[in-house]
């Protein structure tokens, strides 16, 4: 037998084996489909897509079942189905993005992004929808207030959470204690951010006196928000760094909490840090704790101990609910959904710097 022969012959390896493009071949035709049908009902991305996830899953199992036989196709039916299953789940993050950037963008100004709604009123929205000039106004105060309000927010749960699951993991014994931080952290988990937003106005009430409204009230009832989650998610990533490096560190004579913050937290950094940016994000997007707990001001304040404070979520409540001019809508919904697009941006920067901490702060597996 030749090699010519030889090489002719399938392999028992590749024989029926679908090749390595029959995938995209069957994607791309799902599209075809999914496109065709989407045009008959009204066309839009969204059917679309759902469709052409229909036909991938069908067509790639019947093809794979046709070459390949049932087994492996039943293998390769649960496969793009999952594929199948991660497209349509994206498709509403992908909306949300798409319709925030269009509607959002229009608004980005360098007057919306440095000036507050001060002074601003129903008479200049009229004349600007009039002679279809620049909207006026902006978020400025909003955004400061946001950041200052999560900032406080961050500062008083970050260290009470961490501290929380360092007991329940490296010191609890299973004792009264641990089952009753356990039990008012499920507890708080559940808490509707009304009902922390009313506690925070109610104790700040008690101590200087009934209406106290100011940022740092808000940033307590939001650390009523975050306390759980960050006890959550660092008591998790605490649980999964392996004993063998806690008993290699008592075993060269290392203390207890010398062992915890410079072999297990630095171990377990990259999950607290995602577990703070998730808690962060949790809160950012909060709009009842803020009006119960610092109200809503037009103008610019620095002070989170001192006067009522917009943020972000607020902003865009107010310029819905009530809008500036009630005849020309227009310019408040437009600064609402450059608002959200802002808030938006905000959490995006939070999941960098939360990445870019745990990399800096990750224990080094090279030498």
């Amino acid at each position: 037998m030749t090699n010519a022969t030889m090489t002719r012959r399938p392999s028992q390896f590749t024989k029926n084996k679908l090749p390595k493009w029959s995938i995209w071949a069957v994607l791309v035709g799902a599209l075809i489909l999914g496109a065709a049908v989407s045009a008959l009902l009204g066309f839009s991305p969204v059917s679309m897509a759902i469709f052409s996830a229909i036909f991938f899953v069908v067509g790639g199992t019947a093809t794979a079942g046709a070459v390949e036989g049932s087994r492996k196709a039943k293998d390769r039916f649960a496969t793009y189905l999952v594929y199948g299953a991660f497209i349509i789940a994206v498709l509403p993050l992908l909306s949300v993005i798409w319709t925030v950037l269009e509607r959002g963008m229009p608004g980005m100004t360098s007057d919306f992004l440095f000036r507050s709604m001060n002074g601003l009123t129903g008479a200049i929205d009229n004349q600007t929808v009039a002679e279809g000039t620049p909207v006026l106004g902006g978020a400025y105060h909003a955004i400061l207030g946001t950041l200052q309000i999560t900032l406080w927010a961050t500062i008083i749960s970050v260290p009470v959470g961490l501290l929380a699951a360092i007991y329940l993991v490296e010191y609890s014994t299973g004792g009264p204690l641990s089952r009753a931080i356990t039990f008012f952290v499920d507890v708080m988990t559940g808490i509707p951010s009304i009902v922390a937003g009313l506690f925070a106005a109610a104790l700040f009430g008690l101590i200087f006196g009934p209406g106290t409204r100011t940022g740092f009230v808000a940033a307590a009832a939001l650390s009523v928000l975050m306390i759980p989650v960050v006890v959550r998610s660092t008591e998790e990533m605490l649980k999964i760094v392996p004993n063998e490096l806690r008993e290699a560190s008592f075993a060269l004579g290392v203390r207890k909490w010398r062992t915890i913050t410079k072999v297990v937290i630095p171990t377990a950094i990259s999950g607290i840090a995602s577990g703070v940016t998730l808690a962060i994000a949790r809160v950012i997007g909060e709009t009842a704790p803020i009006l119960v707990t610092a109200g809503f001001a037009r103008g610019i304040n620095l002070d989170v101990f001192s006067g009522w404070m917009s943020t972000l979520p607020t902003y865009i409540y107010y310029q819905i609910i009530t809008p500036t001019s009630p005849t020309s809508t227009d310019p408040s919904t437009q600064r609402a959904w450059a608002a959200a697009l802002i808030l938006i941006i905000l959490v995006m920067l939070l999941n960098l710097a939360a990445r870019l901490i745990a990399r800096m702060f990750a224990p080094k597996t090279s030498r």
